[in-house]
């Protein structure tokens, strides 16, 4: 049975918002909350291959300690590493 756009969403907010660290869970939340209700299907399955990904992994490459792999080099990807969170909050967005 193919999940519905609906369960899809659900579960990849839920997955970005319920990481392994603190850290992440801020990021991927605030990413998820802006961008996945405006997420098309093709980033919608880059998001979820992305949030497979270990949350060390996915800070190292946002934080710039360590090159992107070009495997995971894709417009989501990209997205997530040019996400302002701090300008985010502090205009009241989420």
């Amino acid at each position: 049975m193919r999940e519905t756009r609906e369960n899809l969403l659900r579960r990849l907010y839920y997955q970005a918002a319920r990481r392994g660290t603190k850290e992440a869970d801020l990021l991927l939340e605030a990413f998820a909350r802006i961008y996945l209700p405006q997420f098309d299907s093709n980033q919608l399955a880059e998001l979820d291959r992305l949030l497979q990904l270990q949350d060390h992994d996915i800070l190292q490459w946002r934080l710039g300690h360590a090159p992107l792999p070009p495997k995971y080099d894709g417009p989501v990807m990209r997205l997530l590493l040019s996400f302002d969170l701090v300008n985010t909050f502090s205009k009241g967005i989420l």
